[in-house]
């Protein structure tokens, strides 16, 4: 099992030094999900919601987030990503919201922690927008699809 990065030899927390790697071409894309009643399933669909656009709105907290990341997560590096995209597939048949990420950088570290972030902040905006008509909504599946780059190299999630 790989040693934890994030930890030195006294247990002790720190930041990756990452100033000896090489600057690479590096991708990551996350995925998550949002389920809710079929009524706000609708309304979404239909932008039907004072509120405005669910997607378009999600979407730009997805990339608020993926930018912002560094300010989230306590060990992340701030980084100067090249590209944030955000999309959804509406499932119809499970009143459900499937949201995707994908973020690129030519860096020298990887930017799953971004897509990450995106997809979950996406997922946290719909039901912000969403909430007053169903606070029963469930946001789950949130996980990395794949990641290219970097000293680790490939990674592809099985199934996705």
């Amino acid at each position: 099992m790989p040693e934890f990065t994030h930890v030195d030899e006294k247990g002790r927390v720190r930041m990756v030094d990452v100033s000896g790697k090489a600057a690479t071409d590096r991708l990551a894309a996350a995925s998550a999900r949002i389920s809710m009643t079929a009524a706000t399933f609708q309304k979404i669909i239909n932008n039907d919601l004072r509120k405005g656009n669910v997607f378009e709105t999600a979407r730009i907290a997805g990339v608020m987030a993926a930018k912002k990341t560094w300010d989230l997560i306590p060990m992340c590096h701030p980084i100067n990503i090249s590209h944030v995209q955000v999309d959804f597939e509406p499932d119809a048949e499970n009143n459900a919201i499937g949201i995707t990420a994908s973020v690129r950088i030519c860096d020298r570290t990887g930017v799953e922690m971004e897509a990450l972030t995106a997809v979950s902040v996406a997922a946290l905006t719909i039901y912000d927008m969403c909430k007053s008509h169903d606070r029963a909504m469930i946001i789950s599946d949130i996980r990395l699809a794949q990641k290219s780059g970097g000293k680790s190299g490939t990674y592809m999630r099985d199934g996705k």
